[in-house]
């Protein structure tokens, strides 16, 4: 798979994270804790960020040092957010993700930076 392919599922795997904390939301329940949430590295896309098989050219690029950064810091909020929920906060929870919130600005921030790292890749 090339690395375009591979950060183009790294935005659906994104995604998907956004889907999780919003179920939390409505449910009150999930099966992460927002202690692991909190690390950047235990998600799918975390595991192929901090992996082997980016090759050193990319990740000497400065989009890689961009979306290795707002990753965390999502993961950083992910985790607060995934907090609220699983306490019953609910209206907060929702308040804080919404796309004005941190966590809706830095999710397109997110978003943004891998498909401008996708770009600047090439056919790495």
């Amino acid at each position: 798979m090339s690395l375009q392919e591979e950060i183009k599922k790294a935005v659906g795997a994104h995604g998907m994270w956004k889907k999780r904390i919003l179920d939390a939301i409505e449910t009150g329940k999930s099966d992460f804790n927002p202690e692991g949430v909190s690390k950047d590295n235990n998600c799918d896309f975390g595991k192929w960020l901090y992996g082997t098989t980016i090759p050193a050219a990319a990740k000497s690029m400065k989009e890689y040092e961009d979306c290795r950064q707002l990753h965390a810091k999502f993961h950083t909020i992910a985790s607060g957010v995934l907090k609220m929920a699983l306490e019953g906060k609910k209206t907060e929870a929702a308040a804080a993700m919404s796309s004005s919130s941190d966590f809706g600005k830095l999710s397109t921030q997110l978003t943004q930076a891998l498909m401008k790292w996708a770009v600047s890749a090439g056919d790495m």
